[in-house]
């Protein structure tokens, strides 16, 4: 794909710039919510509305925004559709949104988000910046809910609640733990350093 065209501003944050596997960007959210996957789901769905919704704010009036108060109005922005969700949450899904505690209030300041809108949204049309928006949120989500899925697994033995693991399985505990965030995390990004070095070699 082409650099530039809709096409490949839509598919660079599945792969080429994930946010969690490349950019390694929204370290806090990742680790510390993955525990289950209907937490990561979560997280990954509430981020994607703030960060489609901002994109489109910001790029529709990007040209109306002084440049020294840019990064004072993309807060506001944000903080505006954050509110939305953490009270669409505590309202529709309180038992997630109590998992959740501070870290949907804490999307505001997700470097993921503002980093969009700074390098992209601000400087690119209302349909280039919801592509990217779109991409990138897929990307988040598709990295979180990898990573949740893992933990819940081996730490518990289910995943979306659902017993997998047979009966004589002992779940890790360290799984639930902020260590195991840590080392799956370094697992997957170790295997997909690994599978991007190959394809770019042409072995796969």
């Amino acid at each position: 794909m082409k650099k530039g065209t809709p096409a490949f501003e839509f598919a660079k944050g599945l792969w080429n710039d994930n946010p969690v596997l490349v950019q390694l960007l929204g370290m806090c959210p990742t680790l510390a919510v993955t525990t289950t996957v209907v937490n990561g789901l979560a997280m990954a769905l509430a981020t994607s509305f703030v960060l489609i919704m901002s994109s489109l704010m910001v790029s529709t009036f990007r040209k109306w925004i002084p440049g020294s108060v840019r990064i004072a109005s993309y807060i506001v922005i944000i903080a505006s559709f954050v509110t939305l969700a953490d009270r669409f949450l505590a309202a529709y899904f309180y038992d997630i949104s109590k998992a959740l505690g501070p870290f949907i209030p804490l999307i505001i300041v997700n470097c993921i988000i503002l980093g969009r809108q700074e390098a992209f949204s601000s400087k690119n049309t209302v349909k280039m910046s919801l592509l990217d928006a779109m991409g990138m949120s897929l990307g988040f989500l598709i990295a979180l809910v990898l990573l949740s899925s893992f933990r819940e697994i081996l730490g518990y033995g289910t995943w979306f609640g659902i017993k997998l693991m047979p009966a004589f399985f002992k779940p890790w505990v360290i799984m639930i733990m902020p260590p195991g965030a840590f080392f799956m995390l370094g697992i997957i990004l170790g295997v997909s350093g690994v599978i991007k070095n190959r394809a770019n070699k042409g072995v796969v």
